[in-house]
């Protein structure tokens, strides 16, 4: 179903603790192409998100980086300034059950005006098959276009980072957070401005989307950065991508 929702209720209300549209820090340059799936959630030519291929036509990314009925997607990109191949957003899918104060099912799908099919250096990359948590101690990974330090400004060509996935609970403690459909990771690097909506890739498939983390502090967290965990969200995502 496509959720459709004023402005006012979409943009998140940033707390004292948590920040959002969220860049990679202690990372390094990824290899040119070598994340096919990564998009550039724009406007205006503008880097504001990113967001990652699940099929030829649909694109997921965070539900707080929708800002209006203008948005394009930049495919296959390593420097996303570069990138000539931008595909206007036909519907936006924004999870019903998201809430934008408590970044709570924290999810939109993007549907393309058009399929990535044929595209150079596009490819969709998988998403579980079923429910599941992360083990903690998971090494996975992460990437973006955003800050590589707090307040910082974003990057132009694709960075990458690996990050260790931490117990659930434990991430829940930390947070005040009582929702189980977050995944969670710390470590020497993480995310920070810019890179909302990008994907938690562990063994080779999308497990989270990047949603927030601690205010003002990309650089040396206390709290571990929070994903959106996909496999949650897996009987709405299925009635979507058919």
């Amino acid at each position: 179903m496509t959720f459709f929702l004023l402005l006012g209720a979409l943009l998140p209300q940033v707390t004292l603790t948590a920040y959002v549209n969220v860049g990679i820090v202690n990372g390094t340059e990824a290899k040119a192409h070598s994340r096919p799936y990564m998009v550039s959630v724009q406007r205006n030519k503008q880097h504001m998100c990113g967001g990652f291929l699940v099929s030829e036509q649909f694109v997921i990314t965070a539900a707080h980086c929708f800002k209006d009925f203008k948005m394009t997607v930049v495919v296959g990109a390593h420097d996303h300034r570069h990138g000539s191949d931008h595909i206007a957003v036909k519907f936006f899918h924004i999870h019903p059950g998201y809430d934008s104060k408590a970044l709570i099912n924290d999810i939109m799908i993007l549907q393309l005006n058009g399929t990535t099919k044929n595209r150079k250096n596009a490819k969709p990359i998988s998403i579980p098959n079923k429910e599941q948590d992360i083990k903690a101690k998971s090494k996975c990974s992460v990437a973006g276009w955003g800050a590589t330090t707090s307040n910082g400004s974003g990057t132009d060509r694709l960075m990458e980072v690996d990050v260790t996935v931490i117990d659930t609970k434990a991430c829940q403690k930390k947070w005040n957070e009582r929702s189980s459909r977050i995944v969670c990771a710390l470590s020497p690097g993480g995310f920070c401005q810019g890179d909302s909506g990008g994907p938690l890739v562990c063994n080779g498939t999308a497990v989270g989307v990047v949603s927030f983390y601690e205010k003002n502090n990309c650089d040396k967290p206390t709290r571990p950065n929070v994903y959106t965990k996909i496999s949650s969200f897996l009987p709405w995502i299925k009635a979507i991508i058919v």
